[in-house]
């Protein structure tokens, strides 16, 4: 079945990935921007681009009672590609705000547009120390300091905020994401993911899963990902086209 979808994000990294297939698929796309430059490409792939900040809670409302989505996918991180370490706290900080008050104001816009379902993406690497692999009910790192702290703090506000929507809310813990856009090429981190298959877990929980959390991750000894491959029918080997 076709959508109307709402892209939040659909300049970024998982989003220029995600928009292929949502396409493919049959389904009509919104994609928000902040940059005129990335609407104008946005328009170029065959997405109707908004150009609007996640901050601006009245204007990203209007933008979507204008789009009249079914569905949105939350997209929107404040990590850019290469970033230097040495400014990494500061974009830590922006990237809480983002995943804590750009998640409010957008899971209030859907809620005013009526949207049935709402799909954001979240980190699979936030979990508290214990037993590995870990599942989606372990909890997360809520105690933690520091960057990883401010960091985990705004996943748990980003998810506590998705799931308790007026909507089916579906929450996809993304494990390290590489591959084109990411800025790096190689897999690493303790549960690698390369971004064709994570926008490929966002493009299946439009019809499949029961609202609540998947860890999306290739196979690793870190987090358990079976809940994703047996009820989304995700395969972490999904990769688009060359």
């Amino acid at each position: 079945m076709a959508y109307r979808i709402f892209l939040a994000g659909a300049a970024g990294a998982v989003g220029q990935r995600l928009i292929p297939q949502l396409l493919a698929a049959g389904h009509q796309v919104t994609g928000t921007t902040r940059n005129a430059d990335k609407a104008a490409r946005l328009e170029r792939l065959g997405v109707e681009p908004v150009r609007v900040d996640v901050f601006d809670a009245r204007a990203l409302s209007r933008a979507m009672l204008g789009a009249r989505p079914d569905m949105v996918i939350h997209q929107l991180t404040d990590l850019r590609a290469g970033l230097d370490p040495s400014r990494m706290g500061e974009a830590v900080v922006r990237n809480a705000r983002v995943r804590d008050e750009g998640t409010r104001n957008l899971v209030a816009a859907a809620a005013a547009s009526g949207v049935r379902r709402l799909i954001a993406q979240s980190i699979a690497w936030a979990y508290a120390p214990g037993q590995q692999p870990y599942t989606e009910s372990d909890p997360l790192d809520a105690d933690a300091e520091g960057n990883r702290g401010i960091s985990v703090r705004g996943v748990i506000s980003l998810e506590t905020t998705v799931l308790n929507g007026p909507f089916a809310g579906v929450v996809l813990r993304y494990g390290q994401l590489y591959g084109p856009g990411t800025g790096t090429e190689a897999a690493g981190g303790a549960s690698p993911l390369h971004v064709d298959a994570a926008a490929y877990a966002a493009l299946l929980a439009l019809d499949k899963g029961a609202p609540g959390i998947f860890n999306v991750a290739e196979p690793n000894e870190a987090v358990s990902t079976r809940k994703a491959v047996e009820e989304l029918g995700w395969r972490a080997d999904f990769r688009l086209p060359a």
